[in-house]
């Protein structure tokens, strides 16, 4: 994960100094996950929980998936439509949680690291690690997040003042010192269980991926923020994850073709990647204020990614059980 640490901090370190870019710029790696990794990480659904018990995928199993979207995504979409505000506020709860779910698995996981001993840990650390980018971008860049709120739920043609009382100054200050506080304690508790103290890799790697990730949210804008980290950082790990259960990408990774690897995933991935281009298409034509600009275009992907996650996330937590990611020996 080192090159993903590398990028992060690179773009850091141009707004630290004072660098501006235009705001329509901002939403160009959101758009661009369309197509790279933002909607194919999560693709291969219909594949991951068969794959993870190291089982072939069967017509019950992709058909079990099939259901679980269609039945809870076209309960999410309706939802939009009578109620926008509150399922917006259901999208940064649930993508709070599933991004933090993405770190933590990565955390024990993929890095095995020994610091992580009790469920509780785990759970404090998944609410950190999905609060830096869904909380942290609120505290200085106000003024985009009240933007994007109004770009979602302006699609279907009602305002976003309901939520004006997360943005007082007061709310933001609240919010910030007690998720500051939130974060030193649980890698203190981390610290204090970590089996090489100050010297364990594992405790380590925790602390300065959390510390980079709180410059990052800080430093640059939240719309470019939230779009680098959710294809690079996010999705990135996804993917790592779903190559390794995939026994033609597990053995292109152990011959160090990388290229072969990520062909197989995109291969998996390139249909229902389709399919949601395709229902993004119909969908314009079903939001009562359609799009007219790239933000406004954003703003509609955004209500997809929120009605796709919600099954997705059934589907990685099914995968993290399986994994015994929550489950500490």
């Amino acid at each position: 994960m080192r090159p993903v640490w590398v990028l992060h901090a690179l773009v850091v370190l141009p707004f630290a100094l004072g660098l501006e870019v235009p705001l329509v710029v901002q939403y160009v790696p959101l758009a661009v996950s369309a197509l790279l990794l933002g909607l194919p990480h999560g693709a291969v659904d219909h594949l991951a929980p068969t794959r993870v018990r190291g089982e072939a995928p069967t017509l019950r199993s992709l058909a079990g998936v099939g259901v679980l979207y269609g039945v809870l995504g076209g309960a999410y979409l309706a939802a939009w439509f009578l109620a926008p505000v509150a399922s917006f506020g259901f999208f940064i709860a649930m993508t709070w949680a599933h991004w933090g779910q993405g770190d933590v698995h990565a955390l024990v996981a993929l890095e095995g690291v020994e610091h992580l001993r009790t469920t509780g840990q785990r759970v404090a650390t998944l609410v950190v690690r999905g609060g830096l980018p869904m909380l942290v971008p609120l505290l200085l860049g106000v003024d985009q997040y009240r933007e994007v709120a109004t770009l979602l739920v302006g699609r279907f043609g009602v305002e976003a003042a309901a939520l004006d009382p997360l943005f007082r100054v007061e709310t933001r200050l609240a919010l910030g010192v007690g998720f500051a506080l939130l974060t030193v304690a649980t890698l203190a508790v981390g610290l204090a269980r970590a089996p090489g103290g100050l010297a364990d890799a594992g405790w380590r790697r925790d602390a300065g991926e959390t510390t980079l990730l709180w410059a990052f949210f800080l430093a640059v804008p939240p719309i470019l923020a939230v779009g680098v980290y959710f294809c690079l950082w996010h999705a990135v790990r996804h993917v790592a994850r779903l190559v390794t259960l995939d026994s033609d990408g597990e053995r292109a990774l152990r011959r160090g073709d990388a290229v072969a690897a990520l062909a197989g995933f995109y291969r998996d991935a390139a249909p229902l990647t389709l399919v949601s281009l395709a229902f993004l298409a119909g969908f314009y034509w079903l939001v009562p204020v359609r799009p007219g600009t790239l933000p406004e275009t954003v703003g509609l992907y955004l209500v997809l990614i929120a009605v796709l996650t919600l099954p997705h996330v059934v589907v990685v937590s099914l995968m993290d059980r399986v994994e015994g990611v929550w489950r500490v020996a």
